[in-house]
């Protein structure tokens, strides 16, 4: 079962290499194209945000459709909406169309509520035991997406002149198409592991509200939710404001791409850390990397500042993000899955698309320094949340004796 299990993990990693390399195209270049064609330039970041808002609306009927129709055919309906939303991209680019480009973006937040469901398809899929290992697998694939998004953003920028950007949108329908041949190809849904007679497999399913009342749930929503909202939020702004302060649009590039490796690299070992030195260490060592990235940038402007700030926010996010899922898995029964799955994909999507669409008003508004200003606080409840969580865990244990 894990054998298995762990295989179609590494399929998934293949689709989630193409999910990150096309996000990490409208990730590099949609702020600066929104800038162009919006009509308002404090509007610049909404096509960006509309993935996430898009991805919000659209988590709940992917959870639903995940249930309903398997896996492989629900993602392969994502990666087609990818595939169309880099069309009507382009086609918004060469009629200078911002309206047009904010649809064609939220294609691909369409793409990115399927595409977030990768790692919990392998996590449920897997034994308690490799749980962490087959979420941290699915991961790697962000690893190809950090070396190959941004540059091949910048390289493909001019492939279709006279239309400057057209080229990369182009690009992100391509990994859309190839999404959906290696599903239909290569996906094959594992079988569920087994339980024993006595596991909570056969306990009925509680109302949604008890649920995400439990403290595990509300540690794994501190970590996926509040920690994905303030990556984003740091992310959405950084090309924009490495721009204003005098660095060029390829070195903007080139911090992204560092950010994608702080994001993805860790996920060789990250499954592995967590066996080792336990969920805790491992989600507040995140949530401190995630403020240490922030201090950095406060701090200065410099070009080495902020490689250094988005390398750490994007390891402070992947000790964050893969912790949260770990705990999310453990706080629904089988019965419950759909449900909890869905509010906490809906969840997470919301907050952080109330994080992107405030990015540009902030950075508008009270430059870089209050970007960054704004996450700690932020951060703050991300650690009082999990720190209850884990008096709560400890007091459990000690009233059982163990």
């Amino acid at each position: 079962m894990a054998s298995l299990a762990m295989r179609q993990a590494r399929v998934l990693a293949l689709c989630q290499a193409l999910y990150t390399s096309a996000l990490s195209v409208d990730l590099t270049l949609t702020g600066l194209v929104g800038y162009t064609l919006a009509p308002d330039k404090a509007l610049a970041t909404l096509p960006f945000a509309l993935i996430t808002v898009a991805s919000a609306l659209t988590a709940i009927a992917a959870a639903f459709l995940i249930e309903r129709l398997g896996r492989r055919l629900a993602f392969c309906i994502g990666g087609a909406a990818c595939m169309a939303g880099g069309l009507v991209s382009v086609m918004a680019i060469w009629r200078h169309d911002f309206l047009l480009f904010c649809v064609g973006t939220a294609l691909v937040g369409v793409f990115q509520a399927f595409a977030r469901f990768y790692r919990l398809a392998a996590a449920d899929a897997a034994p308690a035991a490799e749980k962490p290992r087959a979420i941290s697998a699915v991961l790697t694939g962000g690893v190809v997406a950090a070396v190959c998004g941004p540059a091949i953003a910048a390289w493909s920028a001019d492939m279709m002149q006279p239309l400057p950007f057209a080229g990369s949108y182009a690009v992100v329908a391509i990994f859309g198409a190839l999404s959906v041949a290696l599903l239909a190809l290569a996906y094959r849904e594992p079988p569920a592991p087994m339980h024993s007679a006595a596991s909570v497999d056969h306990l009925p399913a509680r109302p949604l509200g008890e649920i995400v009342r439990q403290p595990v749930f509300l540690a794994s929503f501190a970590n996926n939710g509040i920690g994905n909202a303030v990556m984003m939020f740091m992310m959405t702004a950084t090309p924009i404001a490495a721009v204003a302060c005098q660095h060029t649009i390829t070195q903007g590039a080139q911090i992204i791409e560092w950010h994608l490796v702080g994001m993805y690299a860790p996920s060789f070992f990250s499954g592995w850390l967590l066996q080792r030195f336990g969920n805790p260490l491992m989600l507040v060592s995140g949530i401190a990397l995630s403020a240490i990235a922030a201090i950095v940038a406060l701090c200065s402007t410099s070009l080495p500042a902020f490689y250094v700030a988005l390398l750490c926010l994007g390891v402070g996010w992947n000790f964050m993000f893969v912790g949260g899922t770990t705990l999310l898995t453990s706080s629904y029964r089988p019965a419950e899955r759909a449900r909890t799955q869905a509010a906490s994909e809906f969840s997470t999507a919301v907050l952080t698309a109330l994080a992107t669409l405030a990015a540009g008003q902030v950075l508008n508004q009270w430059g870089w320094q209050g970007v960054n200003m704004a996450v700690l606080p932020a951060l703050a409840v991300a650690l009082v949340v999990t720190l209850a969580w884990q008096r709560r865990e400890r007091l459990a244990l000690s009233a059982a004796g163990v």
